[in-house]
């Protein structure tokens, strides 16, 4: 069983954090959810999208990994809006699935986000060390990676090298 999965969260599957996804599945066993392939509806009170596919995704991440990556791009200046709602779901685990979500507590939670320069802005890693506490799962850490020109380059490779190192020991 592979302990880490990558959860690409980009609008655009072929895009600069699919690059980085790709060059970070070549060299490690992780698996990939892209989001983008799945029907996952916006949170509400009423739980009127119980039947997409939200409940199946986070069951099967729940289930087989201990690790989960999130890797976004970032836009104006936050998470991608496919994350935003993925997280927004989250809610479903501490509403009425409740013993589906206590399975997050001691789980490793870690991030990556993508641009086309190195611009992260402070508060951005917010979101994700602060719903890993909530959560009560361990914040393994987060980079920031840039794609220019569909390439990505040494200062980039090298940061993310280490980065899966980290995510391989906590493993």
């Amino acid at each position: 069983m592979n302990k880490t999965i990558i959860i690409q969260a980009s609008s655009r599957s072929n895009g600069g954090t699919n690059t980085i996804v790709n060059y970070i599945i070549t060299n490690s066993n992780f698996d990939v959810i892209d989001l983008n392939t799945k029907n996952i509806g916006h949170y509400d009170y009423e739980y009127k999208n119980a039947d997409d596919d939200f409940i199946d995704v986070i069951t099967k991440i729940i289930e087989n990994y201990n690790t989960i990556i999130f890797a976004t791009p970032v836009y104006w200046y936050s998470m991608s809006g496919i994350l935003k709602v993925f997280f927004d779901r989250i809610s479903d685990l501490l509403r009425i699935h409740k013993d589906l979500g206590r399975k997050l507590r001691g789980k490793n939670m870690a991030m990556i986000s993508c641009s086309n320069s190195n611009d992260i802005t402070n508060g951005f890693t917010l979101p994700f060390s602060e719903s890993a506490n909530y959560l009560g799962m361990t914040y393994l850490g987060d980079i920031h990676t840039w794609v220019e020109n569909d390439k990505i380059n040494n200062e980039v490779a090298k940061l993310i090298d280490d980065f899966i190192e980290t995510i391989k020991i906590a493993n």
